[in-house]
This record gives C-alpha cells, structure tokens and sequence, in this order.
C-alpha cells in the first residue's frame, strides 16, 4: 500500500511540473518541445503541372501542333546539350505559348504562361530549317517595334551587344546580348522602363529568320509568367 501511494505522489508531482512548465516561459522541463513532422505532399504536388513535349534531334525545326484540322505552327530550337525552345504562335504570328528546357540533369520542361493542368505537346509534323550562327557585332544598328496596339518603341544595338533606349518614346528597352546554344539565337536579358504591356525585366533569346522578313529578328523572352515577342525593324 505504501509503495502504490508513492507511486501515486510521484506520479502527481510530475503532472504539477508539466503544468507549471518549471519555469516562467511556458516550457515543460520534463518533456521538452519537439517538432511535429510535416505531412508529406502528394508526389509531385510542389512542382506543379507537369509539362511534356516531344523531342528533336538538334537543330531548328518549323513545327505544327494540335487539331489536325486547324493546327497551330511554330518554331522548335534543339541545342546538342539539351537546351530546348518551343515556340507557337496565333494567327497574328505573335507567340502566345512557349515551352522551354534548359540543358541541367533532370531538367523539367516549363511552360509559359503556366498551365492549370498537366499538357502533354505532341507534334504532329516537323521540317528541318537551315539557320546560320549569330553575332551581335552584324546586328548592329538601330531598330523599333510595336510593344502593344498603338505604341512602339526604338532601340540600338551596339556591336558589344549592348541594348539601348532611344530617345523620344514613353517605352524604353535595355539589356544586353550574349551568344547564345540554341540554333540562331543570341541569348537576350532584357529590361523595360514605362511599357505598361510588358514585364520589368525578362530573359530569353534574339532569335533572326528569313521567314521574318521585313523584320530583322524578334526578341522572344519571358520572366516566368509572361511572354514577350518583339518584332523589330531595322531603320
């Protein structure tokens, strides 16, 4: 009897001291806090939709996508190290989709704007373009584009690759010109001040075609929610 009425007492004190917390800020001397493990998230539930696009050998490709019947076309840039750029475009040829892969391991395909929903790109035919290497140096000059419905803008290209604003319009363009992995392309960081349609600053590639004519080249870049293509018009 003596021995269970210890017990007892014991027993009681420790529940005294868990309750106090043994001392003034709220923690138990007996038990101290431990952190509770997070849930685990379902498979995939951080990354977001899954994008994927069917592959292509390296090079630069006029693509369709799509309904068979109305199907929506495109360029597709390959680079051997796995860098890959797919572009579609409406029917005013302003791209409204493109999906893109950079050359990391295990890198996702990422599509911009992002999807609600898992899409998988199938293509339905591909033709292989012939594309010649890009240099800053030949592009430059002085050139504008129309960055919305009724306003434009003008920029220069120094022969280092250097982008500037010209004077005289409320857009004003920046950045700079690297070489590029994909195919005719020229790696593009590009910066904008007073455009109300388009992002602060965005990266992406100059990509010059001769389907493009009379423009020289478009500036397609993203800065992860929108896009960005600017047809530009040497002067």
């Amino acid at each position: 009897m003596k021995r269970l009425s210890l017990c007892g007492a014991a027993t009681a004190a420790l529940l005294v001291l868990c309750a106090c917390g043994g001392g003034g800020d709220g923690a138990s001397a007996v038990f101290p806090p431990v952190a509770l493990p997070t849930p685990p998230e379902a498979p995939g539930a951080a990354e977001g939709p899954r994008v994927s696009v069917d592959e292509l050998g390296s090079g630069t490709y006029a693509v369709s996508t799509g309904d068979a019947d109305a199907p929506t076309v495109g360029k597709y840039y390959a680079a051997a190290d796995g860098t890959r750029l797919l572009v579609l475009g409406g029917h005013d040829d302003i791209a409204n989709q493109a999906y893109r892969r950079t050359a990391e391991p295990a890198a996702r395909w990422i599509a911009v704007p992002a999807p609600d929903q898992d899409v998988a790109v199938t293509l339905l035919q591909h033709q292989t373009l012939k594309t010649a290497e890009l240099a800053a140096a030949t592009l430059a000059g002085r050139y504008v584009s129309q960055v919305a419905a009724g306003e434009a803008t003008a920029f220069s290209i120094a022969a280092d690759g250097r982008l500037s604003a010209e004077v005289g319009f409320d857009c004003k363009l920046s950045g700079s010109l690297a070489a590029g992995v994909l195919p005719g392309t020229l790696l593009l960081d590009l910066h904008t001040h007073g455009c109300a349609a388009l992002p602060a600053s965005a990266k992406g590639v100059l990509v010059a075609d001769a389907d493009y004519a009379p423009a020289r080249f478009r500036l397609l870049a993203d800065n992860g929610e929108r896009l960005i293509d600017l047809w530009a018009y040497a002067e």
